[in-house]
């Protein structure tokens, strides 16, 4: 049975020296402001410790345990308050959509990934208790989102860690309260940092039907000379990019769509296995997140592999996904929740995931 002791936030709460809130046995957080003034609540177990922004977006910042740091590679050393999805880039996990989500094309009126990223939240709060898998810490919050005549949803994270884990539990409910049917799209944007000559291992199949490249490219990016003729070789023999070798041309992004497969208690899973053994990781639900993406982007500014972005269309935008027939449908008062699990695997874990997934690819 579930037991929990929730505080909740206050803007006043966070000035400029970090300071401690709660404290129970490994777990604690604390709370401070960076110098940009976004405020920042920092949770901490024995393994490591993750940073979520609590009113912005309820991004988790930074994310690293046992010494490695998983978050992504960018050209901010802080965020920044601000609403621009680009002007703050370097989260490890940023909530997109709800009521639209990817690269707005031609009759698009959405923001890049929608309102949620940086959605100014209206309260938060931090939860302190166990549940089945033991004592845990977390950070959690609504977001009021309401256009006259249009749409009124709430969007309601939660982030946690438990006693001695170096995973990330993590957790969206979208709740309409409207009296009528809302469009619905929406993906977890979790940015690891890549590592050269990691083993990419997952629970899809790979050829070039359960692992699709994406070779038309968005009217924002400019590709190099020869990245056109990569991404053909690519969809060719997709397992070229399954060892992240230096010299693969991910400048300035790549984009796959994966079909995955899921285990008995409907995850499906997702490692890099670091040359040393240890691996970061990410488990989704398919019948949550119906579409896998991929997304990799290896420049001298920004380095992130986005090892499964799960969403419930593919990142194309608002009216390209409308014409797949790819986005949902919330109907009157109904609620959508969403689940995923990343982290970091010993090396010992990672043996015991990578023949799991052998397993499942097996069947």
């Amino acid at each position: 049975m579930e037991r929990e002791t929730v505080i909740n936030l206050e803007h006043g709460f966070f000035g400029e020296k970090e300071k401690t809130i709660v404290e129970s046995g490994e777990l604690s957080a604390s709370l401070f402001r960076y110098e940009s003034g976004v405020a920042a609540v920092r949770l901490k177990n024995a393994r490591g410790e993750m940073t979520v922004l609590p009113w912005q977006g309820q991004q988790i910042w930074d994310a690293r345990f046992d010494g490695r740091v998983l978050t992504m590679k960018s050209m901010f050393h802080q965020p920044r308050a601000t609403r621009d999805y680009l002007a703050t880039y370097g989260a490890f996990l940023l909530h997109c959509g709800a009521t639209a989500m990817g690269v707005p094309a031609a009759g698009d009126t959405h923001p890049l990934h929608g309102e949620l990223p940086n959605a100014p939240y209206d309260s938060t709060f931090i939860s302190l208790g166990t549940d089945a898998q033991g004592p845990f810490i977390g950070v959690g919050g609504e977001y009021r989102h309401t256009i006259a005549f249009a749409y009124d949803y709430s969007a309601l994270p939660r982030a946690s860690l438990h006693a001695g884990s170096a995973a990330v539990s993590i957790a969206m409910e979208i709740a309409n309260h409207k009296k009528t049917a809302m469009d619905l799209m929406f993906m977890e944007h979790v940015n690891f940092r890549p590592i050269d000559n990691g083993r990419l291992v997952y629970s899809a199949p790979c050829s070039p039907d359960t692992v699709r490249v994406r070779t038309a490219l968005p009217s924002h990016i400019k590709p190099p000379a020869g990245h056109r003729e990569f991404l053909a070789e690519l969809a060719a023999d997709p397992g070229r990019h399954n060892v992240l070798a230096p010299g693969l041309a991910f400048d300035p992004e790549v984009v796959l769509y994966l079909t995955y497969r899921a285990d008995p208690k409907g995850w499906a899973h997702t490692m890099m296995v670091h040359p040393d053994g240890y691996a970061s990781w990410i488990s989704h639900k398919p019948q949550q997140f119906d579409h896998g993406v991929r997304w990799i982007s290896r420049t001298p500014d920004q380095d992130c592999l986005g090892m499964v972005l799960p969403g419930t269309a593919e990142p194309e935008g608002y009216s390209a996904e409308k014409a797949k027939g790819n986005v949902k449908t919330l109907a009157a008062g109904a609620s959508a929740r969403f689940e995923l699990e990343a982290g970091l695997f010993t090396p010992t874990e990672a043996v015991a995931m990578e023949k799991r997934i052998a397993e499942m690819l097996r069947k």
